[in-house]
Order: C-alpha cells, then structure tokens, then sequence
C-alpha cells in the first residue's frame, strides 16, 4: 500500500484508496480537462472536491501540491519509477497521463508533437481569452463602462475560433480521426463559452459550423459526459 503522507495535502482531503491516482478538483474548464481525460483512459483515481466557496485552494495544504493555488491538480502513487509523484497545470496533467498510459497521444513523434501544440494553443489562447470574455460580460466586469476591454477579447476569442473553424473544416478530431488531449483541453472551453458564459451570440458562435459540429461530437462522448459532473459542485 503506498505511503501518502509525506504530502500534506493528504492531511486535508485523506486517500481513502490510496494505491488510486488523487484527484484534486473542481469541475471548472480546466478541472474537467482530468475527469474526461481519466474517464477516458479508464485510470482508477479518486477525486477530492476542491471547494472555491471555503477558499480550499488557498489553505496550506493544497498550497504544498500546487504553490500557485489553482485547481486541478494530481497525486500519482505510482509515479516515475514507481514513487509518488504530485503534479499541477491541467496541460501538464495531461501530457503526463497521456504518456502514463500510451493513450490521447498518438505514439507517432510528428503527431505527437502536433497534439501537444494544440494543447499549449488552448493554454496560450482558448483559456486565457474565454475566461476574460465570461469575466467582462457576465461578471464583475459587466458593470465597468469602458467596453473596450470586452471587445478586445471578444475579437481575439472569435479569431481564436475562426483558427480552430479553419483546422477543422475537413477533420473529425484536432489529430484527424484520434481523439486527442488536443480536443479534451478545449471542450469544457467552448462549451462554457456559449453556456455558462452566455456569449455564444456575442461571439458568433454559429457561424463557426465546424467548431460547432467537433463540439457537438465530444459532448456526445458518455466519458465527456461523465467527466464534465466530475467531482460533484457542492
């Protein structure tokens, strides 16, 4: 039975099947980036609900796994080498189950290395723009007169867009016909976009019938499904 406690994040949220990967969570964007990779995979792991409302991503322990205090991060028992391994950055959670496992990420380096730069396209873009625009037009900055800010991130998420548009015109997935950690990282993106965001006419989003399509293929997906409930919002 792996030892867990020399990371004190196990203190906090205790491993009740600690021989399982610990998920730390919340299903955000990003959060469910893991859920539907792992549910995907079919990787044994135990989640822990990272609960935002008691400022659970700020306390000393989560802080020990992940300093910058964001969620999702990952406890593997049986990391490199066979020894506990914690990990944070829903990218690099990704690559590294992809890599763990030998599954979303094809074995081929040229196309490997083409999954993985959609990934960071959503790190460096999808995240960063999307998230801005649901700040400026559904929350606090809703209020703020100067629309500026919003128009500047509502262009940059339709051009953003309109390169995903171009990519998949004649594809099913990101990587052709492999559905990739390429496609997983940008899903719960575009689908809080024109959801939960309520940006979806702000945007265009109907216009761009390829992303359309490719989203509507991955949430028909039963692991995206489950994934995207993974854990439970209190």
């Amino acid at each position: 039975m792996p030892d867990l406690s020399a990371f004190p994040i196990t203190a906090r949220w205790p491993a009740k099947y600690p021989n399982r990967l610990q998920l730390y969570s919340l299903p955000t964007p990003n959060g469910v980036k893991v859920s539907i990779a792992l549910e995907e995979i079919g990787l044994p792991y135990e989640v822990h609900l990272v609960d935002f409302n008691k400022d659970d991503q700020k306390t000393a322990e989560f802080l020990s796994l992940n300093p910058n205090g964001k969620i999702p991060a990952i406890l593997d028992p049986d990391g490199p080498g066979g020894k506990p391994l914690g990990l944070f950055e829903s990218g690099a959670i990704l690559e590294y189950l992809a890599e763990k496992t030998g599954k979303l990420l094809p074995a081929d380096a040229a196309r490997r290395y083409g999954t993985i730069q959609w990934v960071h396209f959503q790190m460096g873009g999808i995240g960063p723009m999307f998230g801005q625009v649901g700040y400026f037009h559904k929350f606090a900055g809703k209020e703020i007169a100067d629309k500026r800010p919003l128009e500047r991130y509502v262009a940059e998420s339709r051009r953003l867009l309109a390169v995903m548009e171009q990519h998949l015109a004649r594809r099913q997935w990101f990587m052709d016909d492999d559905f990739t950690i390429a496609d997983i990282s940008m899903l719960g993106w575009v689908r809080n976009l024109i959801g939960f965001y309520g940006a979806r006419e702000l945007v265009g989003f109907d216009g761009f019938k390829s992303v359309s399509a490719w989203l509507d293929r991955g949430l028909a997906r039963p692991a995206v499904q489950r994934g995207l409930e993974i854990p439970k919002r209190p």
